[in-house]
């Protein structure tokens, strides 16, 4: 799994109940976009993780400006 800074991790809920998490990717710590990343959720915890089949990567797209 690979990411960039400014990215978002979907973690799902692994048990009935439980909501989905999205965290934005703020440093990767890892060579070449690979884990671990510091990660920044909605609640505001900040965290270091290897994420784990149940979490999906949303790749950041940048604007583009227009004249």
């Amino acid at each position: 799994m690979r990411a960039s800074k400014g990215d978002h991790l979907l973690v799902h809920g692994r048990i009935v109940g439980q909501h989905d998490r999205v965290g934005e990717v703020v440093e990767v710590l890892g060579p070449d976009g690979n884990p671990p990343f510091r990660v920044r959720f909605e609640d505001g915890h900040e965290t270091v993780m290897s994420p784990g089949p149940d979490t999906t990567v949303q790749h950041h797209v940048g604007e583009t400006k227009t004249q």
